[in-house]
């Protein structure tokens, strides 16, 4: 089977994107099992332009085709913050993902219920050659809810806004689902969901 690049360092996102790639004849591997420890940048103003800076960052080091995402959350009475800077918000290194899902909650302290709306988008582009031609695919999908009253007691590793953003719909926090539920719910799904004739396209292109 064709190897395909998840170009991510966390490992929950890996493991999501295992499970969302399972039937497209692809075997997905990481950057640590190729040995690629360099840091892509993420200097654009958007999803998107971020996710496609780092598809061809990496494939350009590892040249396999390669997928690469770049999400967060975006709160509408937060004028869409903390959006592109979301791993970033805090102007901290690598900051505590308890403390960020909490830093959204103190924010939103006081706002109505009609104005916590919000989403967890997701961008993600793919890079590989076909027909010795280097070929480029993105798409986008959100998740929406409302910012919760408080923080969920569990804040997984990888995922804090899973901790903050409610369900109205499943009355529940994105953080109560399992894997599995959240991963046909997640907007990771609808963005592998718009790639997979692309995603196809990969499994059977020529180099």
């Amino acid at each position: 089977m064709k190897e395909l690049l998840v170009a991510t360092t966390n490992p929950a996102k890996l493991a999501e994107y295992q499970l969302l790639l399972r039937d497209f004849g692809l075997t997905v591997i990481s950057l640590r099992e190729i040995g690629i420890a360099q840091a892509a940048p993420e200097d654009a103003a958007s999803f998107a332009e971020n996710a496609a800076i780092k598809a061809r960052f990496y494939f350009d080091l590892a040249r396999v085709p390669t997928l690469a995402d770049d999400g967060g959350l975006e709160v509408d009475a937060l004028d869409g913050a903390p959006g592109v800077r979301s791993h970033r918000w805090l102007g901290v290194a690598n900051p505590d993902d308890r403390m960020l899902a909490e830093e959204v909650i103190r924010r939103m302290t006081g706002v109505a219920p009609e104005r916590r709306t919000a989403r967890i988008r997701a961008a993600a582009a793919l890079t590989w050659f076909e027909s010795a031609v280097q070929r480029e695919a993105r798409a986008e999908a959100a998740l929406e809810g409302v910012i919760a009253d408080r923080c969920y007691h569990e804040v997984r590793a990888g995922f804090p806004y899973r901790s903050v953003l409610w369900l109205p719909e499943r009355g529940c926090y994105l953080a109560e689902l399992s894997e599995e539920e959240a991963a046909q719910l997640s907007q990771r799904r609808a963005v592998i969901e718009r790639l997979s004739r692309a995603l196809t396209g990969v499994a059977t292109a020529r180099e």
